[in-house]
């Protein structure tokens, strides 16, 4: 290993101030560091290691070049009034110092390359450690000093001799540690500015968050011992062979003993028959040794063989086209920010895996080393990014935008060789990603030219340059299903920028065509999930998609009533910042999955059953690009009315990957044809369930665990009681004369109903500028409706009611003919809403009726769609089931409260106070078949009022919205609003619906 960068001062510092001032610091000028070792791939070395986390001493300035009055021998002076304990790895804004930053685009800094401001707050770190008493100590490079992510420059030395200086925050720097080593005790100090010109190409769309936030090591290098490696495993999928050759960076020989290979030279290629391909479905490694000539100790390596090419314009590994089933992944945890750990990294990839997800963007910078080595294991598919965005220089016309100013190529260049030469050797890894949302220029070239020579193994990927010409796949962001069925087809425009150059155009529509950016999973969303999966299978030239994105971003915080919450930007007094923008994941901060990310996995399952009830076949379609099913079992239950009654094994061939089978339907006791006349009743739905679950235990998940699954109604057909009139007693209900309310029903206290059309927004309702429905609502008065009793007529066994609701100030508004009649002992309600006035190019959020009762009756069952909420374009994940839960558990708690807790297609539903077993019961009747159900312990309007859910108290009743449609979700905070049959237009709409008493053990 060899220096790459000059030299850095080596003289002792114990007193002065920093090295250099104003314009020409090295925080802010345009070098990436001094003193650092060269790049190298990241594999243990065959010495010791030494961890230096743990308890450091830090202390904060609000400049960058404070005193250097730390380095003398032993540190600061014990109990120093400005220093405090500190843990490494972490982000000095997360333990007390200063407050975290977000922001989307905007630089929390004037642009005015490279510069950054005076007031830069600077963290000074410093610990001592004890050396080994055998820990050589020579200065031939046999210790190596390295860090693996610190934001976002850094200054260090060892025993006051400084060491050097690096940017690049997620990237590692490596340091020659000998020549300043002692025997005992050492100093290490640490400066760490939170600005510096490194932040200009880091403008990634997260929290500014400063600190030594990865690990920190001491690595012993024995003489002759391999410090770089380049392994280059390929696969022949026509032969099924391997091929290995490992570059090393001193002579030594490999051994691969899973493949009989032992002291094979390393530099010279084998052919080995009979190897097992690496994929992200079966992800084989091959444990090897690279042991040097000079008898020092052998590294241990984990070899995969694969191949990756784009084969006429697709993307395929092993010779087979793959589809990436993907996410985008920051780096985040709610309480240390980006300094996470191994078994969090864990957590996350069996997340994925469990979720049917299997590609992973690394978005938009290396992530942690172990993560990947954790790909490799468990078989996910990378797009590893380099640590570069500029995009904060659109506020500037990208005027002055690094990306295309030479000045800055050493920089960005630095950036991607650390990337390459640190994860070249990981077989998950199968895109290099140049960076993000840089906009185009000559530097960008520069970086697809050395890793094109560097690594011609792997496509390459950038999106924000509309040419392509660094990119080997053609990208975009957010284009909207139709837009993607269009490019599958090759149908699309050409891009302005190709438009007039025919040769770049025709090399772009052979391009295999990647979402890098879509989905976005913003608040209660993202819609239209199964719409874009069916479109991309539908493509060859589609190489797959990656939703933004894994994980919101928000911050654990104590309220003043000591109540926690997830903050956001401004939560914390930061300005300028991106708000809420961060909160846009398929987890919640805590990592507790989110309804979006169940509707991915249905959308995604990689295994298609259609049931056809009517033919009595099962269509299976097998969407691996490598396994065929034989890990899987397929097992059927058959419920009626949400009772198990039967339930069997389906014995299936084991489908091949990408292709299909058929077979017949299980034999299903009890499904005999209903005689002639016979009317079928208000319940007796049988539905048929095939699951398709792990045969055995994987790494990943246990056997049993589902991978897919379909469901159809095989019997008793939705159709509800037509009125039946008095009959037995009615209950008592009691209504207000003038307006036809209900006030009270059979003591339950229930009132209403009240004409329900809005929702609390979600993000995507919100959208984005021009973009937003939500601005449409409001300017049509939507939320603020109010009613006009036109008539209100009672008579002996009917109370019919009129009305019209509508906004000030404008001439549409709804018409509302309800009416209430005795059905047996149960009340039933009809309801009638149709649009008057100008409605055109108008749709609304919900249409329904809403009840409150009091809040004790807190113990819902239903029979419906469950168990989860559902939303017209995110209803993939909820099966017809019988289901129970408490109001509580009905809420999906956003970080930023919104419409939540529907769920859909229910035939009735239950309230009961679990005290005393009185409630309602609410049944579909007539036409009406299914209904939306939400219940809630705060109204519409204090949801819509809560900046976090803290905000929100449990009142005195519950509000119980029955509605029979709702606007679809979409996913216009940063995307396309709800495809066209999930926007809900005015039309007359009709409910009819059973309200029941219920007494302990059953109805009143």
């Amino acid at each position: 290993m060899t220096d790459t960068d000059h030299p850095a001062a080596t003289a002792p510092h114990h007193g002065d101030t920093s090295a250099t001032t104003a314009s020409g610091a090295y925080w802010a000028d345009l070098t990436p560091g001094s003193g650092r070792l060269a790049p190298r791939a990241h594999f243990p070395l065959g010495g010791r290691r030494l961890d230096l986390g743990g308890t450091w001493s830090f202390r904060l300035s609000p400049v960058a070049d404070a005193p250097l009055d730390f380095l003398a021998p032993g540190g600061p002076a014990e109990g120093a009034r400005s220093w405090s304990p500190l843990t490494v790895p972490g982000h000095w804004v997360l333990q007390g110092h200063d407050v975290p930053r977000y922001t989307n685009t905007a630089y929390p800094f004037p642009i005015d390359p490279p510069h950054v401001p005076d007031a830069n707050p600077t963290g000074d770190h410093h610990r001592t450690f004890d050396l080994p008493d055998d820990w050589p100590v020579t200065g031939d490079g046999s210790t190596v000093l390295r860090f693996e992510g610190v934001d976002s420059c850094f200054r260090v030395w060892l025993n006051g001799v400084e060491l050097g200086t690096s940017k690049g925050s997620r990237l590692p720097s490596e340091f020659d540690a000998g020549p300043a080593l002692s025997r005992g005790r050492n100093d290490l100090a640490v400066r760490v500015h939170r600005w510096s010109s490194g932040s200009y190409l880091e403008d990634q769309d997260m929290w500014w968050l400063p600190g030594i936030f990865r690990d920190v090591t001491l690595l012993e290098v024995p003489p002759g011992s391999v410090g770089d490696c380049f392994v280059h495993a390929s696969y022949d999928h026509e032969r099924g062979s391997g091929t290995l050759r490992i570059e090393s960076d001193v002579p030594a020989l490999v051994s691969l003993p899973g493949l009989g290979i032992h002291d094979h030279p390393a530099d010279r290629p084998i052919t080995l028959p009979g190897v097992e391909p690496w994929s992200a479905e079966l992800p084989r490694l091959y444990d090897a040794g690279l042991a040097p000539l000079s008898g020092a100790a052998p590294v241990r390596l984990r070899v995969g063989f694969r191949t990756v090419a784009i084969h006429d314009g697709r993307f395929t590994v092993n010779g087979a086209p793959v589809l990436l089933r993907g996410v985008n992944r920051h780096e985040h945890d709610p309480d240390r920010g980006r300094a996470i750990d191994r078994d969090t990294m864990r957590e996350d990839l069996l997340l994925m895996k469990r979720h049917n997800i299997n590609a992973v963007r690394t978005a938009h910078y290396p992530p942690h080393p172990a993560f990947l080595d954790l790909c490799d294991e468990l078989g996910m598919w990378v797009m590893d990014e380099c640590d570069l965005e500029t995009h904060g220089f659109i506020h500037a016309d990208w005027v002055g935008n690094p990306a295309d100013d030479p000045r800055w190529r050493p920089m960005i260049m630095d950036r991607m060789r650390r990337t390459v030469e640190r994860d070249k050797n990981h077989p998950s890894v199968v895109i290099w990603s140049l960076g993000n949302e840089s906009h185009h220029g000559t530097n960008l070239q520069a970086l697809a030219d050395w890793t094109r020579e560097r690594d011609p193994s792997r496509p390459l990927h950038y999106e924000r340059d509309r040419t392509y010409r660094h990119s080997d796949f053609y990208s975009l962001m957010y284009a909207p299903v139709n837009e993607v069925d269009r490019i599958g087809r090759h149908e699309e425009q050409a891009p302005p920028e190709t438009a007039d150059a025919p040769e770049a155009e025709a090399r772009r529509r052979r391009l295999p065509f990647l979402l890098c950016e879509f989905a976005h999973a913003m608040g209660n969303g993202p819609g239209s999930l199964a719409e874009y999966q069916r479109t991309l299978e539908s493509h060859p030239r589609c190489a797959g998609a990656f939703v933004w994105e894994w994980i919101d971003h928000g911050l654990r915080r104590t309220g003043e009533d000591g109540r926690t919450y997830f903050a956001y930007g401004g939560d914390f007094g930061d300005s300028p910042h991106g708000g809420t923008f961060c909160i846009d994941g398929l987890l919640f901060p805590d990592r507790t999955p989110s309804p979006g990310l169940a509707a991915y996995k249905k959308a995604i399952e990689p295994v298609g059953i259609g049931l056809d009830p009517a033919a009595c076949r099962i269509a299976l379609r097998n969407r691996y690009d490598t396994r065929d099913l034989a890990h899987l079992l397929f097992r059927w239950t058959l419920e009626t009315d949400g009772t198990p009654v039967a339930d069997g094994e389906l014995k299936t061939p084991p489908v091949p990957a990408r292709h299909d089978a058929d077979m017949p339907f299980p034999e299903l006791p009890g499904l005999l044809p209903e005689p002639p006349g016979r009317a079928a009743g208000p319940t007796g739905e049988t539905w048929l369930t095939v699951r398709a679950v792990l045969a055995a235990d994987e790494p990943w998940a246990p056997a049993g665990h589902e991978v897919a699954w379909a469901q159809t109604r095989v019997g008793g057909p939705l159709r509800r009681p037509a009125a039946t009139g008095p009959g037995r007693t009615p209950a008592v209900a009691t209504f207000d004369e003038r307006t036809g309310l209900l006030k009270d029903l059979a003591g339950l206290g229930l009132e209403g109903p009240y004409l329900d059309v809005w929702r609390a927004p979600t993000d995507n309702d919100r959208g984005m500028g021009e973009n937003s429905v939500l601005r449409l609502w409001r300017k049509a008065g939507l939320d603020r409706l109010v009613p006009r009793t036109e008539s209100a007529d009672r008579r002996p066994h009917e109370l019919p009611v009129r009305s019209r609701w509508a906004p000030d100030g404008l001439p549409h508004g709804l018409r509302v003919r309800h009416g209430w009649a005795p059905d047996g002992e149960a009340l039933r309600l009809t309801v009638e809403i149709s649009p008057d006035g100008p409605w055109a190019g108008l749709t609304l959020p919900r249409v329904g009726v809403r009840f409150t009762l009091p809040a004790r009756h807190d113990r819902v069952r239903w029979y419906g769609k469950g168990p989860g909420e559902a939303y017209p374009d995110s209803a993939q994940a909820a099966r017809v089931g019988l289901f129970g839960a408490d109001v509580a558990a009905l809420q999906t708690s956003y970080v930023v409260p919104q419409e939540n807790g529907r769920r859909a297609d229910v035939r009735w539903a239950e309230l009961t106070d679990p005290a005393t077993g009185r409630g309602l019961r609410v049944e579909a009747a007539g036409g009406m078949g299914v209904f939306g159900l939400t219940v809630r312990p705060w109204s519409v309007e204090q949801l819509e009022a809560a900046a976090h859910p803290h905000d929100l108290m449990p009142g005195e009743r519950l509000h119980l919205h029955l509605d029979v449609a709702q606007h679809g979700l979409g996913s216009a905070s940063c995307g396309p609003a709800p495809l066209g049959w999930h926007q809900l237009r005015p039309q007359l709409w009709r409910m009819d619906l059973l309200l029941r008493p219920l007494a302990p053990g059953g109805p009143a």
